[in-house]
């Protein structure tokens, strides 16, 4: 058992609620703060070892205190207390200050050599109480029955100066009750990947989980990178990861009865007890006006839905404003709190693509980029159902409650991702009609030209405004700008290569015409197949094409939607009385709309390399950098960089061309130690990176 013999009757006390944490913990708390006076306001830093933990999932929810983490089933149960696995010589490879406030700790605190012991999971903090979380999931759209924290654990929830409850987390902590056959353990590319993406979310003004340090250590795991036997060894590494809750969709699926097509079920069948106590906890704690409001039970747990209904919305037009990709889209990895969770086999696009897959164990494409605002929409019809209790009768939140609520998601979703388009755009004034397809037209130039998403949009405030002076110069420059983002033929060639092998494709499509049913069970849709084919024959079109034809190609289509904007921008300033301020805050406006910098697949795998190799000041570069996306004057000189490593140490990006440069600032790009730009197109090795 993980408590201590003094902890757990404290942990008794409380779920006894004799006493409450805040009038147990309130005598304690100046004590536990040294006050530093910074520009005149009173600053708590907050030392590690004296957080002001008040887990109160803990005591709200069942808990199983067997302590034990061989692979089971826990019925009857939201979490199980297990102790995380030490690991040998933990080393902080980065930390993020601002997550690390959050939690009220700052420089001093951080470089105390304690840091990387109690946030690699060697040292539990005083006040801390770990466990793992219990949960289930629609994975790939099938149920898959209990899943659960397998590689994760709760370390309680911290109330820092300002009021706030943060719930913290070690990702990679060893074995929990929900590990199956794995080991409970995160390797040094897939924690650099979580630590810097998380932060790099935020900073974009995307709801996010945080990240406050990644931690790796001499400790080695066994991994078949790409399922092909050819396994290594790799560094077990731990990510401290930070949020108002982790509690998600799955996390309610644990009631779900036997799943008719898996056989599979929740561990917690019938138990509509926990259910009831899942939600009061979940409305209360993070929704309490929702709670103060509604008196009615059914009525505040279905204003409960439609907050996740709407914020789910919010989230996911975000994404597509921004070309983030998520890459697993389960149930279990949607936060009720609306925010991006669980890093994985993510992606930014770098070319524009509609069926964009980010994830190369996706084979049947159901997680690309167009469909994840349906596939959002059926997980939140799913929540639904595990908040009905499932059973026809007596349901929790009755079905034909909350399926009108589902309906106005599409409508939540279309608005958010207009309002943000309209300013990537610099569409300040007017809302018009016919903005949604000036916006469609766009999206589909870039397809066909095989434009950079990113830099395309960020090289829209360089046209002036109509009427202006220096107009047609500006129109020309910003179309040369355009051109160049887009894709040579030989990548567009390569973009239309065959998924499937044309034997195998012709099987299939024999299935769909003879059991498409088998085939949707094979994880193998009918539209993943006829997209399969288009390819093909868009694959034949490609085969004359040279690069000659194809940049007069491009040309005449960003000459024909330039024309489309600039018609779009007159009807913006018709009624405007100073052209030049308005001028000025569109470009504003469209400059922190439109990042200059997003984690690239390359930009990741450049800082991997080089934290595989014992250098993890790249990582810290990167993180610098995205901590500040939108900006064209951050400085990285105060960050070591290797001094010996020319352009060809990588060998990444010994394949390369020569250093590209910067997509649409005026100022000098910045580079990574390898010599590619960080706002650069992706370099020709990084075309083929693949993420499972």
């Amino acid at each position: 058992m993980h408590c201590s013999k003094l902890a757990l009757p404290i942990f008794g006390h409380f779920r006894s609620r004799k006493l409450t944490a805040s009038r147990l913990l309130k005598p304690l708390r100046v004590r536990w703060c040294a006050i530093a006076t910074i520009g005149g306001n009173a600053t708590c830093i907050r030392k590690m070892d004296k957080l002001n933990f008040d887990n109160l999932a803990l005591r709200s929810l069942p808990v199983d205190e067997s302590g034990e983490t061989r692979s089971r089933q826990v019925p009857g149960a939201c979490f199980s207390l297990v102790k995380p696995t030490p690991v040998a010589n933990p080393q902080v490879v980065a930390h993020s200050s601002a997550a690390m406030r959050l939690l009220d700790l700052t420089g001093p605190e951080i470089d105390r050599p304690e840091f990387a012991e109690y946030f690699s999971g060697n040292k539990i903090l005083p006040g801390s109480t770990t466990a793992s979380h219990c949960y289930c999931g629609h994975q790939f759209g099938h149920f898959s029955g209990q899943l659960g924290d397998g590689a994760a654990m709760y370390l309680g929830e911290v109330l820092n100066s300002k009021g706030e409850r943060w719930e913290i987390q070690l990702k990679g902590s060893g074995l929990t009750p929900y590990s199956r056959s794995a080991d409970g353990r995160k390797v040094l590319r897939s924690s650099i990947r979580e630590f810097l993406c998380s932060e790099a979310m935020h900073h974009l003004g995307v709801a996010t989980t945080r990240a406050g340090s990644c931690i790796t250590s001499d400790t080695r795991v066994t991994r078949d990178i790409f399922y092909n036997g050819n396994a290594k060894l790799e560094k077990a590494t731990v990510v401290l990861r930070i949020a108002p809750t982790f509690l998600r969709f799955g996390s309610f699926e644990i009631f779900k009865p036997i799943d008719s097509i898996t056989g599979r079920r929740g561990p917690s069948v019938g138990r509509k007890d926990i259910l009831r106590q899942m939600l009061d906890y979940s409305v209360k704690t993070f929704f309490p006006q929702i709670y103060e409001t509604h008196q009615d039970e059914q009525q505040r747990y279905l204003a409960f839905y439609r907050q996740v209904v709407l914020s789910t919305a919010r989230l996911v037009a975000d994404w597509q404003c921004i070309g983030f990709c998520h890459g697993v889209l389960n149930t279990d990895n949607m936060s009720i709190m609306g925010v991006t969770i669980d890093y994985g086999p993510y992606g930014f696009m770098d070319r524009f693509d509609p069926d964009y897959i980010c994830n190369g164990s996706d084979d049947g494409g159901r997680y690309t980029y167009t469909k994840q605002p349906s596939i959002c929409r059926w997980n939140l019809e799913k929540f639904a159902e595990a908040l009905s209790g499932y059973t026809t009768e007596e349901q929790v939140l009755p079905l034909e409650l909350s399926s009108p609520v589902l309906e106005e998601y599409d409508a939540e979703y279309e608005k958010c991702y207009m309002e943000k388009m309209r300013k990537k755009f610099g569409l300040m004034k007017k809302k018009l009609d016919t903005d949604n397809e000036l916006v469609e037209s766009f999206l589909k130039t870039m397809q066909d030209t095989g434009a950079d998403f990113t830099n395309a949009f960020r090289c829209l405030s360089t046209l002036g405004l109509p009427n202006s002076a220096d107009y047609l110069t500006k129109l020309e420059e910003t179309k040369t700008k355009l051109l160049e983002q887009c894709s040579t033929a030989e990548e567009m060639k390569k973009l239309y290569r065959p998924r499937m092998d044309p034997r195998e494709l012709m099987m299939v499509v024999m299935l769909m015409q003879t059991n498409p049913s088998l085939l949707a069970n094979l994880g193998r849709g009918q539209g993943m197949i006829i997209q399969e084919l288009e390819r093909m024959e868009k694959a034949k079109e490609m085969q004359s094409l040279t690069d000659e034809k194809k940049k007069k190609d491009d040309d005449e289509k960003w000459s024909n939607w330039l024309q489309k904007y600039s018609d779009r921008l007159k009807q913006e300033i018709e009624d405007v009385d100073n052209i030049d301020e308005f001028s000025h805050d569109r470009v504003v406006l469209m400059n922190s709309n439109n990042p200059k910098y997003i984690l690239r697949n390359y930009i990741a795998q450049n800082a991997i390399e080089a934290a595989e190799n014992g250098d993890y000041s790249e990582v810290r570069r990167v993180l610098k950098l995205l901590e500040d996306p939108y900006g064209d004057d951050v400085e990285l000189e105060d960050v070591k960089v290797k001094a010996d490593a020319p352009a060809e140490a990588s060998t990444s990006t010994a394949s390369s061309s020569t250093a590209v440069q910067g997509a649409c600032s005026i100022l000098p790009s910045l580079k990574s130690y390898t010599g590619v730009a960080y706002d650069s197109k992706p370099p020709e090795w990084a075309v083929d990176l693949v993420v499972t």
